[in-house]
């Protein structure tokens, strides 16, 4: 019984370790939530299963000009059934029983050549490279939208607790104000106003306390992670664009060579040029040869099979109507439409480059300006709440100072993501996240 109870107990123990260890938060800088993310997204692990199915499929290609070796035993039962066999007419028919029969058979090819086999296996490879490619672009998908989330968390927080500071002065005045209209030295009105201020705020930090929870699971789908997970964001949004700010000079010349998209299409391109290979090598002549070696468990009763035969087949195409010839047609056209498309997307991503850096220093001039206001329209806030505590200006003046602020602390966050989202898209089209 004392065992039992003390199994019971360590069970119980082992349990809340389990318990206590699942809620600890995981601390994540910006760096390492991308490198977690690249290594448990669930959508780089599947880009990664079909890099190695492109890889058992370059394997299947080679295979098909290897030995091929096939055995079997088949078993006939003829049911009785006989046949009747006369040279001689004035003699009578001899009659010949169909016995059972069984063999073992046994058969192997060897491809000597053929032109489809060996484009093929060039495509095979292209085609694994093709996916090798998409997995890049996914990954760079996945390091994009991470960060993003993890910047829209250092936002939203960011907004929270710009609210959160904002209600603590307004309900220290508020419960000034609420005092003084008590005891019969101002207007109820003041307090009243106060109350609405501070109701309002209230609602805004509720309302960003959401949008905060949102943002963090958002950044959990990315990390592949639990949405019970907890979370600690290590890096600051103030030091990370001060980082990129500071590294300004340092964002590379456009190269669309190192474009992933562009990437792709280059490849796509080979591959429609090893297709005109591959329809120009049907026209060629295939050589194969074959061994089979047949042993008769049950032999018939007259029976002239050879046990061993050894031969070669030579397969010449001549004529098919013109079908070879509207293939290689067909191929020809499709590597013209991927060297046309490929001329289009580079003028595409050339424009888009250009987009993007103006977009990065449009929103980088419009970051300096309003964080000059954020610091004006506190210093005005500061000295409404001075003044207002000592009589000199009005409920709706500081109500007014107060919006400003919020206003200013709000278009300064948004400004200030759509900075750093500028500046990971130049990232991205250089293909460098």
């Amino acid at each position: 019984m004392k065992n039992l109870f003390k199994t019971i107990l360590i069970g119980i123990y082992c349990l809340s370790v389990l318990s206590v260890q699942a809620q600890e938060s995981m601390v994540l800088s910006l760096d390492s939530a991308i490198n977690y993310a690249t290594i448990h997204n669930k959508t780089l692990m599947n880009s990664k299963f079909a890099i190695d199915k492109s890889s058992q499929k370059i394997k299947e290609t080679i295979s098909q000009g290897l030995p091929q070796i096939n055995a079997s035993i088949d078993y006939s039962n003829f049911l009785g059934a006989e046949a009747s066999l006369q040279l001689n007419p004035a003699a009578p028919p001899a009659v010949i029983e169909f016995s059972p029969t069984s063999n073992f058979k046994l058969s192997a090819s060897q491809l000597i050549f053929s032109g489809g086999y060996y484009v093929g296996i060039q495509l095979s490879k292209l085609a694994k490279t093709i996916t090798e490619q998409s997995y890049q672009k996914d990954e760079l998908n996945v390091k994009e939208q991470t960060t993003q989330s993890y910047y829209m968390v250092l936002a939203s927080e960011r907004i929270l607790n710009t609210l959160k500071e904002n209600k603590t002065n307004v309900q220290v005045i508020y419960e000034k104000t609420k005092n003084l209209a008590n005891a019969g030295m101002i207007e109820q009105t003041d307090a009243k106003k106060l109350s609405i201020m501070v109701n309002s705020i209230d609602n805004a930090i509720k309302s960003s306390e959401r949008q905060v929870e949102m943002a963090y699971n958002l950044l959990r789908l990315q990390l592949g992670l639990e949405t019970d997970q907890l979370i600690k964001l290590s890096s600051g949004l103030d030091d990370i664009v001060q980082q990129y700010i500071n590294q300004l000079a340092s964002i590379e010349v456009f190269n669309i060579q190192n474009n992933i998209d562009f990437k792709l299409l280059t490849i796509q391109g080979d591959i429609a040029k090893k297709s005109i290979q591959l329809t120009k090598a049907s026209n060629l002549p295939s050589l194969v040869a074959f061994y089979s070696y047949t042993e008769k468990i049950k032999k018939p009763a007259f029976d002239m099979t050879p046990k061993n035969v050894l031969g070669l087949t030579l397969n010449i195409p001549i004529f098919s109507g013109g079908q070879r010839y509207s293939q290689l047609n067909q191929a020809k056209i499709d590597y013209n439409i991927s060297e046309n498309s490929k001329e289009l997307l580079s003028d595409q991503l050339s424009i888009q480059e250009k987009q993007l850096r103006y977009n990065y220093n449009n929103f980088l001039e419009q970051y300096l300006n309003q964080k000059t206001n954020v610091d004006v329209a506190k210093e005005v806030l500061d000295k409404m709440d001075l003044k207002y505590q000592q009589g000199v200006v009005s409920i709706l003046e500081l109500t007014s100072a107060n919006n400003d602020y919020l206003s200013a602390e709000s278009n300064y966050t948004n400004i200030l993501l759509q900075l750093l989202n500028a500046e990971l898209a130049l990232r991205k089209i250089n293909s460098n996240l």
